[in-house]
């Protein structure tokens, strides 16, 4: 890349940019690290039905694509399992592309490019042109690295991604020196439940867990199944009193929930175990530090986090 000098060149530069992607055909978005719209140009705001000024979110923009019938084909009849789905996938690697359908009927094919304080840019090519056999295989592809990035039953990460995204984070952590915390949740008597209501009570539990635990997250925070009614979490550039303060946020909203509406006097609750990522220790060491403080929160009475 060309070298740079000075402040005017630099702004000079960015004006440029700017008045590239006003005028691209290309759908351009730039997201902040809350998820924030910050910037998206006339193309997308046109075939999202959105205004230049509006304030809102990605999660805001696909509501209001799915209830106005515009901008992304969210072809599903529970739109809140779709959004813990897309979110489990969504910000947690640098750098990912897939293919999407409008309600206009184009065709698009989307990058997302992340940098190391959380801001995303999204960048989407209208490739309708291509030919249909050829975009069959591609779904096919897609549709298969969906099925393993996202588990079943819950929607959230899959062991696999959560684990790949841990090795990321431990990976900038031994670069960039930016902090992780990692936490393990997991239900208390949970063979209780499913005894004593059953095993689809007991999937239901689950499910609604995992939806209220992805309420509270942020796009680049991770949150996966690693099996059963274990759950793992990361939070990253975090300091650890951030991190306590979110998992004592979750504790108490597991606590208050009422998971089975068939059984509305039902509630239950969870444990957590917590560390902030060891750069000199590897993921799975970092997890049995986690795992033991999850052991000790179980030990000293359920129903609370205890530090590794």
């Amino acid at each position: 890349m060309a070298h740079i000098s000075g402040i005017a060149d630099s702004v000079s530069l960015v004006a440029h940019f700017a008045s590239l992607y006003e005028h691209s055909p290309l759908h351009v978005v730039l997201y902040d690290p809350q998820d924030m719209v910050r910037y998206a140009n006339p193309a997308h705001c046109t075939d999202f039905g959105m205004a230049r000024d509006a304030v809102m979110s990605w999660t805001d923009m696909m509501r209001h694509s799915y209830q106005n019938q515009v901008g992304a084909a969210i072809n599903t009849h529970d739109l809140e399992a779709w959004l813990v789905s897309a979110k489990a996938r969504r910000g947690k690697l640098p750098f990912r592309t897939f293919e999407t359908d409008l309600r206009n009927g184009r065709w698009m094919y989307i990058t997302e490019t992340m940098d190391d304080q959380g801001w995303m840019l999204s960048v989407g090519f209208d490739i309708t042109a291509l030919r249909a056999n050829d975009r069959s295989l591609r779904q096919a592809r897609d549709g298969a690295l969906r099925a393993a990035q996202v588990d079943t039953l819950t929607g959230v990460s899959s062991r696999a991604h959560v684990l790949e995204q841990l090795d990321l984070r431990l990976n900038q952590l031994r670069s960039t020196q930016q902090p992780c915390g990692l936490v393990l949740l997991d239900l208390d008597y949970f063979k209780k439940i499913n005894d004593t209501y059953g095993h689809t009570a007991g999937d239901e539990v689950l499910q609604r867990f995992s939806r209220l635990v992805v309420g509270t997250l942020g796009r680049n925070d991770g949150f996966g199944r690693i099996g059963g009614e274990e759950f793992l979490l990361l939070f990253p550039m975090v300091t650890a009193a951030e991190m306590e303060a979110k998992v004592q946020g979750i504790l108490e909203l597991v606590r208050e929930s009422s998971p089975l509406p068939e059984v509305p006097r039902f509630h239950h609750t969870c444990s957590a175990g917590l560390v902030m990522l060891d750069p000199a220790l590897s993921a799975i060491e970092n997890m049995r530090n986690a795992d033991r403080a999850l052991y000790a929160a179980k030990g000293a009475g359920r129903d609370r986090l205890m530090w590794a």
